[in-house]
């Protein structure tokens, strides 16, 4: 039906909208006839796309203004023409709303319900994008027949009953939508574990639709637009009852307004307030010319509206709050922000949360920034009643089992072995691998049939897998729903399928032979010490030696001398420091013994840790690896093995290894009989592979050989399943619950006895360890800071006033000196009370035969030349024994304070003579 919009009396302008809606006031029909003197009626509903884009032509043409409050298919848009505005909401306006939903509940797969039409196609693409940055995936479309059977419309159910996904969105036509879900119930799919979401083309409408199919879809989700509570919308029912009752006294009631009807409403307003604003319209239309009048096409007949222009640039321009909500323009296409979300109830409906651009999904509208309160959805009563969400994806009952290809190795292989049973014709899969997929199995939240499917390489002669890619490229192309196996996550895999967490550690390595390397090196006494540590020591005892010569030899005459034997000393003490503890009372300061006290404790924790590393050295086996990472091989050229069908090759190629210097491998044997040649006897020097494999390998082969280098880090093993497989989420949650429980090691210890832990003693790389710097440089700070205090100690006592005390303990320290050196125990030296030094001679000397004394011992005088007389000489012993005592007289304090080494000449010009008992004075 065309409908106009209030004109000014008198106006020539022509315009047009589309909807279903009776006219509000009597100007309405002034421009109905208005339009129908032109012959051009505007009928634009949602399904006439056709229609509508033959009106938007002429509206065009003729600079006549086309509005529709009903068209809402993605096909039309305002760029079609200046002349065309859509007061309604364009269908992709929600599909953000539907993806931010999908999202929410974490659904991964979709399948979209739609008729066969314009209408119905238009927001496919739309859809189809946002559920792919939902990271949801449509694994099939079910396309309804614009005008369908019941039976067409059960076809489809029936398909859709025997595929996975359990989540549908259904956009069509309410009466074909009222139809599915009628026949959806039927068929028992409107139950729990199902998900119905019906877009707005269906939710606008739901007022229009019988109880019968109101009771078949309890628990549905719907979205449509937010119309915000007004004074106007509550008594809009009213207004709009009263005023289609005047107008249509012999038909029913018709039902409650939709949301169309409110859009029919604003743009009637739309077009009154655009008419004031565009002022008189007085320019009507300019006909064309009798000569350019094609009498076979009655559209050459229409003028073109010369007040056009202005009025559809103030239409564009209107904004106002009618009583749908805020009306505002875009490039001629109304903007909508928020999206309601209900749930069907009963026999009407339950908000259960909005979406905005800003926010997502919310429980309430909110205009503010603070929506961490709001997030998220009320509570949902779902299909069968329940108030779980479902997960959207359930294995069919009607479903055929999931077919999993397993590669076929080499027996017998741990991680994945096949078996012919001939007595059954079937094949028996085993292994580390397939223990662990079976126990995932047990742990999902339901039962899924599976088989395994055996794939071999039909261009080979003997029964071996193709490569594990290849398999993968297999699963993605949907030939197999599944892979499982020692399958390794890597990048380029999971460009095409989907992998489950891992359930081993990952890490490519590599593994080498070890060879003998006993210590027969010239130097290898010096490598128990770090060089470091070598002239750290040699340092500390040169320092040592020198701080005890600087305080001692002014004061002890055994580090007197030249500089050479000043030298000498200096280097004896300090090696004799070195072996053991000095046994030297020559030392007169107790800080110095203090200090070599501190020095001979380092020394002995020296002597114990290099007898203790060089020991190790010199008598254990020593085993070291014969490359020691990947540069070293290519840069040698050797050969590098690996393990045959897995991606290692490809990594290698990867690191610039010539892919001729590459070997393929297959077992744990192969692996060992290949090291031994070596690279240039038909083996290889190394062989790379993944940890779970070196580990194997190594429980056998761990006597002579190594893993070494960096590790390659890589995902890991993992189970494959094609992209956007419902199964990964569930499998990779029940793989979780297997490796962190008690299962994992009951299968590990099933295949691998508990042995993939080499022998620690057999494998290590026996090279002692070698004393540093860094484990012994506290003992030296320690050894530093002692000396430290003992020298500030040492510079307070020495400007310390002691002259007398000096003079006496310098003469006592003297005689001690003499004493010691002349290691005779007869001479006896001590002080007397009046101060005389006094000597004592204890033996028998010999006398002449005529008992005088012996010819040339000349005594001197008394006085003569100034000299002291001799000392006093007394014969203290018996006849037997004669104890001959010599006193000298000690110098002044004040002089000998002065020169302590006159003292020292004067006591050392006495001398006895060997054993003849003579006491020899000073001449």
């Amino acid at each position: 039906m065309g409908v106009g919009s209030p004109a000014r009396p008198g106006s020539e302008s022509r315009f047009c909208t589309g909807g279903s809606v009776a006219p509000t006031t009597t100007q309405y029909q002034r421009a109905i006839d208005l339009l129908k003197n032109f012959k051009v009626q505007a009928i634009i509903g949602p399904k006439m796309s056709m229609q509508a884009r033959f009106t938007i032509g002429i509206g065009n043409k003729t600079n006549v203004p086309i509005l529709s409050y009903s068209a809402t298919s993605p096909y039309l848009s305002a760029n079609q023409s200046k002349y065309f505005v859509r007061t309604a909401l364009d269908d992709a306006s929600q599909v953000p709303a539907i993806a931010s939903l999908i999202q929410y509940f974490n659904w991964r797969q979709v399948i979209l319900i739609y008729e066969d039409s314009d209408f119905g196609r238009g927001i496919v693409p739309y859809l189809v994008d946002a559920f792919q940055d939902a990271d949801a995936h449509i694994p099939y479309r079910s396309i309804i027949p614009s005008v369908p059977t019941d039976d067409q419309i059960k076809v489809e159910l029936n398909k859709l009953k025997t595929m996975q996904a359990r989540v549908f969105v259904v956009h069509m036509s309410p009466n074909i939508a009222a139809r599915l879900f009628v026949l959806a119930h039927d068929a028992e799919m409107l139950a729990d574990g199902y998900v119905w979401i019906m877009t707005d083309s269906v939710g606008n409408m739901f007022s229009t639709l019988d109880k019968n199919t109101i009771n078949s879809m309890q628990g549905v989700l719907g979205v449509r637009p937010y119309v915000p509570q007004s004074d106007k919308l509550l008594t809009f029912p009213a207004r709009f009852l009263s005023r289609y009752r005047q107008q249509n006294q012999e038909t029913p009631d018709p039902a409650n307004p939709n949301i169309f009807h409110l859009w029919a409403y604003d743009t009637a307003w739309a077009i009154a307030m655009a008419l004031r604003k565009a002022g008189p319209l007085a320019l009507g239309l300019k006909l064309p010319s009798l000569q350019n009048i094609n009498n076979s096409n009655d559209l050459s007949m229409l003028g073109v509206s010369q007040d056009g222009p202005g009025l559809i640039d103030s239409i564009r321009t209107t904004r106002f709050q009618g009583i749908s909500g805020e009306f505002i323009l875009v490039d001629g296409q109304r903007q909508g922000s928020v999206f309601e979300i209900f749930n069907v109830i009963g026999n009407s409906y339950q908000s259960i949360g909005f979406w905005t651009p800003n926010f997502g999904l919310t429980k309430k509208v909110i205009t503010s920034s603070d929506a961490s309160d709001n997030v998220g959805l009320n509570m949902v009563i779902w299909l069968g009643g329940s108030a779980q969400p479902p997960r959207g994806w359930e294995w069919p009952v009607a479903g055929k089992k999931l077919r999993i290809a397993v590669p076929v190795k080499p027996a017998p292989n741990p991680f994945v072995n096949i078996k012919n049973n001939l007595a059954t014709g079937k094949f028996d899969v085993s292994g580390y691998s397939i223990d662990i997929f079976e126990a995932v199995m047990q742990e999902m939240p339901y039962a899924v049939p599976y088989e395994y499917i055996p794939v071999v390489d039909p261009n080979m002669a003997i029964n071996l897998t193709i490569s594990y890619s290849e398999i993968c490229h297999q699963v993605s192309l949907k030939k197999y729903d599944a892979m499982v196996g020692d399958t390794t996550i890597i990048i380029n895999r999971s460009s095409y399928v989907d992998f489950t967490l891992p359930y081993t550690e990952s890490g490519v390595q590599m593994i080498v032979p070890m060879k003998e390397n006993w210590s027969t090196s010239l130097w290898i006494f010096l490598k128990p010490i770090e060089p470091i540590l070598w002239v750290a020591f040699l340092a500390v005892f040169v320092f040592t030696g020198f701080v005890i010569w600087l305080v001692e030899h002014k004061e002890s005459r055994d580090f007197g001398g030249s500089a050479g034997k000043q030298l000498v000393n200096i280097a004896y003490f300090s090696f004799q420091a070195l072996l053991a503890v000095p046994k030297d009372p020559k030392l007169k300061k107790w800080l110095l013994k203090f200090a070599l006290i501190n020095l001979v404790l380092l020394v002995w924790l020296l002597e114990k840790l290099y007898s203790a590393s060089l020991t190790s050295m010199m008598t254990a086996r020593q085993l070291q690896p014969t490359v020691v990472d990947l540069n070293q091989l290519i840069s040698n050229g050797d050969y590098i093995g690996y393990q045959g069908g897995s991606f290692v090759k490809d990594f290698l190629k990867s690191h610039k290894v010539e892919e001729h210097k590459i070997r393929n491998y297959s077992t744990p044997d192969q692996y060992a009989e290949a090291l031994m040649k070596g690279s240039w006897y038909g083996g290889v020097a190394a062989v790379f592979d993944e940890i779970p494999y070196l580990k194997l390998f190594m429980s056998k082969y761990c006597s002579n050989h190594s893993i070494v280098g960096r590790v390659y880090k890589t995902g890991g093993f993992g189970y494959v399943f094609p992209k956007g497989s419902p199964l990964v989420a569930d499998v990779s949650r029940a793989i979780l619950m297997v490796t962190e429980g008690d299962k994992i090691i009951d299968i590990e210890r099933k295949w691998f006895g508990g042995e993939l832990e080499c022998n620690s003693q057999a494998n290590a790389i026996e090279s002692a360890s070698v004393v540093t710097w860094t484990s012994l440089r506290g003992v030296f700070f320690i050894t530093i800071g002692l000396w430290a205090i003992a020298g500030i100690i040492y510079t307070v006592l020495w400007f310390r006033p002691r002259q007398e005390e000096q003079v006496q303990e310098a003469v006592a320290e003297l005689a001690i000196e003499h004493v010691h050196v002349n290691g005779d125990e007869s001479i006896l030296w001590r002080i007397g009370r009046d101060s005389h030094l006094v000597i004592q001679l204890r033996g028998n000397p010999l006398q002449p035969a005529d008992g005088r004394p012996e010819e040339g011992v000349a005594r001197p005088e008394a006085g003569h030349d100034g000299v002291e007389p001799p000392p006093e000489v007394r014969n203290l012993g018996g006849p037997e024994e004669q104890v001959l005592a010599v006193e000298l007289p000690l110098l002044p304090a004040d002089a000998a304070s002065g020169n302590v080494a006159q003292l020292r000449t004067a006591i050392n010009e006495t001398e006895a003579v060997e054993n003849s008992g003579r006491l020899l004075l000073p001449k």
